[in-house]
């Protein structure tokens, strides 16, 4: 027989047997009720002067049974304030909870409980409105996808022959990220046709650097790579991986500038350049389609490259990436042109 809940007249009858003092036994066999039934709901609904009250009972079994299955997301104000904040910062649900761990060691919290607790701000999960006295978060988000689905496939285009040394040559330490001074580099396009922006990132630790283009020509990328370049030792600067752009023509003298060996991706192959394709979307964050870089103070684009190398990154163990380039630049003794930058061991 399956499982009723009590009904008001029920809990009633239970407490008019209560006052005349019947057995738990005694109830359960008037109400035709398993005697374990009767006996949780006075136990859990009696007051401390001993009296049950079938309308409280019966509000408070109401209460609960509209919650039923449900479980309230990121309970601690500690944790919950300290996702709040970094969603802000752009920090991704994952990078979030592994750095949590390392800021206040002993709290815990999983990236799949902080995407739920995000879209649980909404009603139906995304498909409906924002709850009263809730924050929609999913701004804050990479993608501000307005619900969770799965990620789509992607398909490649025709192929097209690299114009200088294929990626396939690369060496397997390169593809392996086991040393540090391998470089991706990309430009972010800015609107109307005008220069936007040269991205370098360092394939291991996921150092960014962001250098505004004064051209849209391949001497400008040059100048602008081998700048970001000339700071750093030879044994940081490896190789450079680039796509078949225009910008990227004159590889021979970005070789003879840097002493950096200079590797094409595949046409049509982003993925081959990981690395950089993810640190261009994190830069759309801040500067989404149709921004005008030339108007885009210097300063600015120092202040959003310096965030994205202070967020914590899964395969550094929740480090930085500059936390972990800059062990590597102490024992030259030297800095990156960054704000409010302490190199530490």
């Amino acid at each position: 027989m399956p499982y009723k809940q009590l009904s008001i007249e029920e809990r009633e009858f239970i407490q008019l047997c209560v006052w005349e003092k019947k057995s738990v036994r005694q109830i359960a066999k008037e109400l035709n009720r398993n005697p374990s039934t009767i006996s949780r709901e006075i136990t859990k609904n009696i007051s401390q002067r001993n009296i049950y009250t079938p309308r409280a009972a019966h509000t408070r079994a109401l209460l609960k049974r509209k919650s039923r299955g449900r479980k309230d997301r990121l309970k601690s104000p500690i944790v919950r304030n300290y996702v709040i904040t970094h969603l802000k910062q752009r920090w991704s649900p994952e990078q979030i909870a592994g750095r949590i761990e390392i800021d206040y060691p002993g709290l815990a919290i999983s990236h799949e409980a902080i995407y739920q607790y995000i879209y649980h701000q909404i009603h139906q999960n995304g498909w409906g409105y924002l709850k009263p006295g809730c924050e929609d978060l999913r701004p804050y988000l990479r993608r501000r996808r307005k619900r969770r689905i799965p990620k789509g496939a992607r398909r490649c285009q025709r192929v097209l022959r690299p114009k200088g040394t294929s990626i396939n040559q690369r060496l397997d330490i390169i593809n392996e990220r086991k040393r540090i001074g391998d470089w991706e580099t990309d430009t972010v396009e800015s609107c109307g046709h005008k220069p936007g922006i040269n991205t370098l990132v360092e394939r291991a630790t996921g150092m960014i650097f962001i250098t505004k283009l004064e051209a849209k020509n391949s001497q400008a990328t040059v100048k602008a790579v081998s700048g970001r370049m000339a700071a750093l030792p030879k044994n940081l600067r490896q190789s450079l991986t680039m796509d078949n752009g225009s910008e990227n023509l004159d590889w021979p003298e970005l070789e003879n500038r840097t002493e950096m060996k200079c590797y094409y991706a595949n046409a049509y192959h982003s993925w081959e350049r990981g690395s950089n394709e993810n640190a261009n979307s994190l830069i759309r964050d801040y500067y989404p389609k149709k921004t005008d870089f030339t108007i885009v103070p210097e300063q600015e684009l120092r202040q959003v490259e310096y965030a994205l190398n202070a967020r914590p990154r899964k395969r550094l163990y929740f480090l930085t990436p500059l936390e972990v380039f800059s062990k590597h630049l102490i024992q030259f003794n030297i800095s990156i042109n960054m704000p409010s930058v302490a190199l530490s061991g």
